[in-house]
């Protein structure tokens, strides 16, 4: 029997079963509703490309507050484009991806962490990536850089609706470029397909070689639509930086990663406007969570907010994000509205005629009113839902944000050079902020406000119950299993990067 991907059992409830060929169904319906809609009459949609970067923060971006980092195609972008100042990811990498991919919480979709080189399992085959939505309206999709969402063969990108990929299957500092733990990872691959192709690649040239296959599938696609996205694997430590851009930043090593990524997302600018095409491409630009900042010099800065990755303070969860389609996304333009990955699927749908998924929950919203800036008000009274670890540790609503009794790491002595620092656990109770009058997140007004506080907590028990909290140990009965990869004759591209 080969390995195969199956349904991860679980304790939770569901209203219906799911027939084992959903997914495939699912698929031939989407395919069927795109020919449907792609007669010869109908005008191209827009390409897509997504810029997502890698722990980068919210103070790492000259139009977000940075003065010490030279970022001048980002700003390019935001002048071109507008600047989202509350858009939120999740505090770690998977579930960020997860979101952004299906619309859905990491936590409906059960990614609410990282994977490992050792994990058998993987975001599920049955999830309906952007990907896969939008292969079946005809475009062509690719994938280079980071994956992270699981490495065995049934939960790689081409198995995901990602016609090419090419890249690192997780975090780069799963390999042996770890000083921490070189006993345990094993060499870090670079894949393409579902092969690997390369152990250990030189991490200092790894935005060069993504940018250059980014620009290569633009040139070979630019005469039909296409959804790309460009994963970096920096700004994630352990950092590096190719030659011609050490020491151009007044930040050090970190803020010359920051300035090689810039000069990507420029270098993909120009190849748009070169191939004509950059008036019929939406650009999103945005980073996976915040800055990590027990490496100190090493990491980023998350500016105004509080803390960083892997906490649900704004520092670990609001990043840099901003949307550029010159004609339909107003130039210079800022938006306060709450946004988040979630939004992508459903908006990306909006604007490309593409059919979403009608079978399963999504928590994302269409967020085109307030990116064509047509109705701002739209997602006024919006809620955001911050998980961490399977944990629900807070909720957002409007001005209004609600942390939930949980742990958090909070950074005693920062790292130096790569070295890792020293953090503490801590224990933030039931706690409201106004982050329009306090964006750090320093004053607790949760007895001046009780009325907020108990919508809040009655928003949280009614998301316990649909998507779980392991820290009230509840199970959710609107969560979709993930994939568990079952390796009983695991085929050649799996053994390559196991540990």
């Amino acid at each position: 029997m080969s390995g195969r991907a199956r349904r991860r059992r679980t304790t939770s409830t569901r209203n219906t079963p799911r027939a084992p060929r959903r997914r495939l169904l699912a698929t031939l319906l989407l395919a069927t509703l795109a020919l449907g809609c792609s007669d010869a009459g109908t005008e191209r949609p827009p390409n897509v490309v997504v810029f997502l970067t890698d722990d980068q923060g919210y103070g790492d971006v000259a139009s977000y507050g940075a003065s010490d980092i030279p970022t001048p195609s980002f700003d390019r972008l935001a002048a071109e484009g507008m600047r989202l100042t509350s858009f939120y990811s999740a505090p770690t990498c998977t579930p960020s991806r997860a979101m952004l991919l299906t619309g859905s919480y990491g936590q409906r979709v059960e990614a609410p962490a990282a994977y490992y080189p050792w994990s058998n399992d993987g975001m599920s085959p049955d999830e309906i990536t952007i990907a896969e939505m939008l292969r079946a309206r005809g475009y062509a999709t690719g994938l280079v850089g980071k994956w992270h969402l699981g490495h065995r063969p049934p939960f790689l990108p081409t198995r995901q609706g990602f016609d090419e990929y090419f890249g690192i299957p997780y975090s780069n500092d799963m390999g042996r470029v770890n000083p921490l733990d070189l006993d345990i990872y094993p060499d870090l691959p670079l894949m393409e397909g579902e092969a690997v192709v390369e152990t250990e690649p030189d991490q200092s040239q790894l935005v060069r070689r993504y940018t250059e296959r980014a620009q290569d599938f633009i040139a070979r696609h630019a005469e039909q639509p296409f959804f790309l996205e460009i994963a970096h694997a920096m700004a994630h430590w352990p950092i590096a930086a190719s030659a011609g851009f050490r020491g151009v930043s007044q930040r050090g090593l970190y803020g010359d990663v920051i300035a090689e990524l810039d000069w990507s997302m420029g270098r993909i600018l120009d190849t748009l406007a070169a191939h004509g095409i950059d008036d019929r491409t939406l650009v999103l630009f945005v980073s996976d969570n915040g800055p990590w900042l027990v490496f100190g010099n090493h990491a980023g800065s998350a500016g105004p907010l509080r803390e960083g990755k892997s906490t649900s303070f704004e520092g670990g969860v609001r990043v840099p994000a901003i949307v550029r389609w010159p004609g339909h996304v107003p130039a210079g333009t800022t938006s306060s509205a709450v946004l988040g990955l979630a939004d992508v699927l459903p908006t990306i749908a909006r604007i490309t005629g593409a059919q979403l998924p009608s079978d399963r929950t999504l928590d994302g919203r269409d967020a085109w009113p307030v990116l064509s800036g047509a109705d701002e008000a739209a997602f006024a009274d919006r809620v955001w839902l911050v998980h961490r670890v399977g944990g629900l540790e807070a909720v957002r609503r409007g001005r209004w944000k609600l942390h939930l009794p949980h742990p958090y790491d909070t950074i005693v002595e920062p790292g130096v050079d790569g070295a890792i620092g020293r953090d503490a656990r801590l224990q933030i109770g039931l706690a409201l902020f106004d982050l329009e009058s306090d964006l750090g997140e320093t004053r607790d007004v949760a007895a001046g406000h009780p009325e907020v506080v108990a919508e809040l907590l009655q928003i949280a028990e009614a998301s316990r119950g649909d998507l779980g909290d392991v820290l009230t140990g509840r199970t959710g009965r609107g969560v979709r299993p993930a994939g568990l990869y079952e390796p009983d004759a695991a085929p050649a591209a799996a053994a390559a990067v196991r540990p």
